[in-house]
């Protein structure tokens, strides 16, 4: 994997200190920064680098504690962290005092600064804030996506060959068509079909 993903402005602490260790809860911070934005019409952390974007969201998540630091692999990272002054969390309530409590308390969730205790996409669509627009019987969920194929040491020749393989196995899953809206697709091409054709200089 690569740090270079997500716009700064939406990118979570994790890419940014971990670099190559993280995983789908990403696109979760992402999706609170633009809740977010949506509640207050404006851009929630507008870093200029990724030095700014961290001290952005900071101040209003507050300093990482000894749990969060123990999660990143980067020593340098750990040491700039701890070498920060004391920030603590600010109030969401506070924060975004025009929102309604369940959308702060939704909001202050996905901004968890620890991915590991951020709600998944099933969870937070759950959430009391969403429950009434969520339908679960047209939401699936992807299979588990496996990423162990990334390890393998392979010869270019090798992975075109394993690349043209899923090419051909590929099969897009085509929602059926409405019957009514099927209906009448038949029923027009059949009334273009009985239609006699106009000569062109008809439309002169």
């Amino acid at each position: 994997m690569t740090g270079y993903v997500a716009t700064r402005w939406y990118r979570a602490p994790e890419i940014m200190l971990n670099w190559m260790h993280y995983n789908q809860t990403v696109d979760i911070w992402s999706v609170g920064c633009i809740m977010a934005e949506l509640l207050t019409s404006k851009t929630l952390f507008p870093g200029t680098d990724h030095i700014d974007q961290l001290t952005r969201i900071m101040v209003l998540c507050g300093k990482p504690d000894e749990e969060f630091l123990n999660k990143i692999n980067s020593e340098e990272a750990r040491n700039y962290i701890r070498s920060l002054p004391v920030m603590k969390k600010r109030n969401f309530r506070d924060v975004f005092s025009g929102a309604h409590p369940d959308a702060i308390n939704l909001l202050e969730r996905m901004l968890e600064l620890d991915a590991d205790k951020r709600p998944t996409a099933t969870e937070a669509l759950a959430h009391p804030y969403l429950a009434q627009y969520a339908d679960p019987s047209d939401e699936p969920t992807a299979e588990p996506y496996d990423e162990s194929f990334e390890d393998k040491d392979l010869t270019v020749a090798e992975w075109r060959r394993l690349i043209h393989k899923e090419v051909n196995m590929f099969e897009p899953k085509i929602r059926q068509i409405d019957a009514g809206i099927s209906d009448i697709a038949q029923d027009m091409q059949s009334r273009l079909k009985l239609q006699k054709c106009l000569p062109v200089s008809h439309y002169r």
